[in-house]
């Protein structure tokens, strides 16, 4: 069988992450839900996403394929039932459909009366909204780890380090390196990458996940359910956050039950609040309701597009939204809502010129040895035009 994973109506509830990348393409724990499900099948999966994404994320379609909803977390028992499918059979939980096995090319997300339905009453993780990336971190890092390190051994760790807790649950990939760090594993385990560094000082609690290539830098202090995505840099204090990956928080400065997505950097000292003084629940940005609506969180920091950048000493309130690509700058507390390509602050916002942000974006890429080629602008130029609209 072919698998592809498929954008479903979550994929509106998960803007503006969703706005550069298919839902299954969300860092989420240590992996992403698409090499979550590579994992778990044994076999390489596509994606069935947005048109304007679709030649970054192509869909390698065959004779017979099965389509899974790309918000679903996979374990063993969905993957069993999957894989029981025959063609023309659609499994669900209730009203949410979970795959369907065709022999079409495309699937007609809105029309499935000629499929048999298959009722399942099996749990998994799943996103919902983009505030579930944090939440469902600690247990999405919990589930990863006994994936990757099953039968595994971990590289050593030195005997430089303080450990806390069981040491058979930090697990360090080839190449890791930490020392005269403070590792504790009281309340989950901790991952290290390939070629990742922790540098000395550093206090880490798990369940914390630092992927390939990443660096923690000397003194910080991160608490449990955080994951630093793949060629990143952090420091200062971080709680409860998921950065995707290939951005910066390279100084002193809180984050707390935050998103921060790929090519992002936040200047020296930049603040967000997480919690409301008067101990409410978070309102947040709906790109999908277009207003605010109710997280049910009391605690709920930043939510920030890819590409996007703050200046040093930057403020930002309980639940805000920044969206993809913005250059955010300037003393006191930023607005709630800040749409993509603009650029400002508390004294004003003005849409962000587009050639100055594909040339900013092109001299990241390069940092990094990498083309921000016409794929990518493309991206970039509908997105602009969506902003522009709003």
């Amino acid at each position: 069988m072919n698998y592809i994973l498929f954008d479903g109506d979550e994929r509106n509830n998960l803007l503006p992450i969703t706005f550069t990348r298919p839902v299954a393409d969300i860092r989420i724990g240590i992996l992403t839900i698409k090499e979550k499900w590579e994992k778990l099948l044994k076999s390489s999966v596509s994606y069935s996403t947005q048109d304007y994404l679709s030649t970054k994320y192509p869909k390698i379609a065959a004779a017979d394929n099965v389509f899974i909803n790309g918000s679903i977390f996979p374990n063993n028992e969905l993957v069993f039932q999957i894989n029981k499918l025959m063609p023309g059979q659609l499994l669900k939980k209730g009203k949410l459909e979970i795959a369907i096995r065709s022999n079409s090319k495309s699937i007609d997300v809105d029309n499935k009366v000629d499929y048999q339905i298959i009722e399942t009453n099996i749990n998994f993780l799943k996103l919902e909204n983009t505030w579930d990336i944090f939440s469902l971190n600690p247990q999405a890092i919990l589930d990863d780890f006994e994936l990757i390190t099953k039968k595994c051994t971990s590289c050593n760790v030195s005997d430089t380090n303080f450990i806390i807790g069981n040491p058979n649950l930090i697990f360090f990939e080839e190449g890791a390196v930490a020392e005269f760090a403070f590792l504790n594993t009281t309340d989950g385990p901790i991952y290290i990458g390939k070629d990742a560094e922790i540098m000395e000082g550093s206090k880490i609690r798990g369940p914390f996940a630092l992927c390939e290539h990443s660096t923690v830098k000397m003194d910080a202090k991160i608490y449990s359910g955080t994951t630093i995505g793949p060629h990143s840099k952090v420091s200062g204090e971080i709680s409860n956050s998921v950065i995707l990956g290939y951005s910066n928080k390279g100084h002193d400065g809180f984050l707390g039950n935050s998103v921060i997505g790929e090519w992002c950097n936040l200047g020296a000292d930049t603040n967000v609040s997480n919690l409301k003084n008067t101990y409410d629940f978070v309102r947040l940005w709906s790109y999908n309701k277009n207003t605010f609506v109710n997280t049910g969180l009391q605690f709920c920091g930043l939510i920030m597009g890819d590409h996007s950048k703050c200046g040093i000493n930057t403020m930002f309130n309980t639940g805000t939204v920044v969206g993809v690509s913005s250059n955010i700058y300037g003393a006191g507390y930023q607005r709630n809502f800040i749409p993509s390509y603009m650029w400002g602050g508390v004294a004003g916002l003005k849409p962000y010129n587009f050639k100055k942000s594909v040339e900013v974006a092109k001299a990241v890429f390069k940092r990094r040895n990498m083309e921000f080629n016409e794929t990518e602008v493309d991206i970039f130029e509908y997105l602009y035009g969506i902003t522009h609209e709003q």
